[in-house]
């Protein structure tokens, strides 16, 4: 085991203000790239050429970043130790023609995107962010960081049964928010307000990806702050872990045995079946060119997929201390009990033996102690980015991840040192 963790509690301080600044999956590769930057990182350009030189790189398109350190002495055929995580999260996303309301309020037409927790965002302050597209072909990101909208649920006097039989939302007509009070509904509007809080002129915004966020902030819980609660853990927990161990091994002095990646896609929660997903060809492409840009050639690709290991980082369930009958009865993973790996048999995940034997080894030498999860045999079993990076590119590999509470809510929970116990892991990893 090593002597001494690389990250403490410092590294969880260090996520709140991450999670807190990464609203979208734009703003959080922005500033994944930021850090990175900071540690020697250089972004190339998908339409440039490249070259095959030492050091650390990375590639920016839409809400995905692949980063990746080519170390002194590197082979074309080397192969690579890839974290791969995800950005996005369930919300409330804005409809091309936003503008809307009823009976004097004004609202924002939205969609669903993902499988959110729904009743989490209501009577929750609301604020704005994301991309938008220009007349001129450039892009701008926007971050109304305030209490902007508010889902309001109905009052209780005006539905007795939500006490006998729950909450029963309508997806279409029950959550969409309010901004304001008016008749004068224009289209427009909505718009035209962001073009001012960005600063643009007016009219010059022609698209949007725009989505709604809680703007309470991250927060540490309990009597004695064992707790975290805070937007967006999954995935941004493990884009933070994996950056910070990227950046790491990048700087440790050190030169690994491979070339360590950062990869981390957009679109996870539907499917991540688009240009910037995992199913997409973006990896593939980045590690391929690699390895040509060093001289190598499609032996030397083979070679160094065949080698390739992926550790999926993505959170996990908790058991549930109100809910224990939902998880299977022999594997109860705790928070702050250390990442934990995710079996299927079933292939919803991409572990197996040699791969748990493999993460084993890595939280050994970290001194990170590890917990497992699998379903319970009653209850489907979710997935991840792991079989179809396993799948798509030929490449072994692990499910992991960070036990967390309330998954898929507008705010979740986790122990205050799983963050810097999984970073600890992946930087072990990624220095094989």
């Amino acid at each position: 085991m090593s002597e001494s963790p690389r990250f403490d509690r410092g590294h969880t301080d260090d996520l709140m203000t991450f999670l807190a600044a990464s609203p979208t999956p734009y703003h959080a590769v922005a500033n994944s790239a930021e850090r990175l930057e900071k540690a020697g990182f250089r972004q190339v350009a998908e339409t440039d050429a490249w070259d095959g030189t030492t050091g650390g790189r990375y590639v920016l398109r839409g809400g995905a970043i692949i980063a990746w350190y080519v170390p002194e002495g590197a082979a074309p055929h080397t192969p690579f130790r890839i974290v791969g995580a995800h950005t996005d999260s369930p919300n409330l996303r804005v409809k091309p023609r936003p503008d809307t309301g009823a009976h004097g309020f004004r609202q924002v037409a939205v969609e669903i995107y993902g499988g959110p927790l729904m009743n989490s965002w209501l009577d929750r302050d609301l604020g704005l962010a994301g991309r938008l597209s220009l007349r001129d072909g450039s892009t701008r990101l926007v971050d109304v960081h305030r209490p902007l909208l508010r889902v309001p649920q109905l009052a209780i006097h005006l539905d007795r049964s939500v006490s006998s039989d729950g909450l029963k939302l309508d997806k279409q007509r029950h959550l969409q928010p309010i901004w304001g009070l008016g008749d004068d509904v224009r289209d427009g509007d909505l718009i035209a307000f962001l073009e001012q809080e960005a600063g643009l002129p007016a009219g010059s915004v022609t698209g949007w990806d725009l989505m709604t966020y809680a703007v309470e902030p991250p927060a540490y819980l309990g009597r004695d702050q064992e707790l975290l609660a805070g937007p967006r853990m999954d995935n941004l927990l493990s884009v933070h872990a994996g950056t910070a161990a990227l950046a790491a091994v990048a700087t440790s002095g050190t030169e690994p045995a491979h070339i360590p990646v950062l990869a981390a896609f957009d679109h996870e929660e539907t499917g991540s079946q688009s240009d910037t997903g995992a199913d997409g060809p973006l990896l593939g492409t980045v590690l391929e060119r690699s390895v040509l840009a060093r001289g190598g050639s499609y032996e030397d690709r083979a070679r160094a997929f065949a080698g390739t290991v992926c550790l999926s980082s993505d959170t996990g369930h908790a058991v549930h201390p109100n809910y224990a009958e939902r998880h299977d009865p022999t594997h109860h993973p705790r928070v702050n009990g250390g990442p934990i790996l995710k079996v299927n048999v079933n292939n919803r995940y991409a572990t197996d033996g040699s791969g748990r034997a493999l993460f084993a080894a890595a939280c050994e030498r970290a001194g990170v102690p590890f917990q497992t999860f699998v379903s319970n045999n009653s209850m489907p079993c979710g997935t991840t980015i792991g079989p179809i990076t396993a799948a798509r590119h030929g490449i072994r590999t692990v499910d992991i991840g960070a036990a967390i509470l309330s998954m898929h809510s507008a705010r979740e929970l986790c122990g205050t040192d799983d963050p810097f116990l999984l970073a600890n892991a992946l930087v072990a990893f990624l220095e094989g």
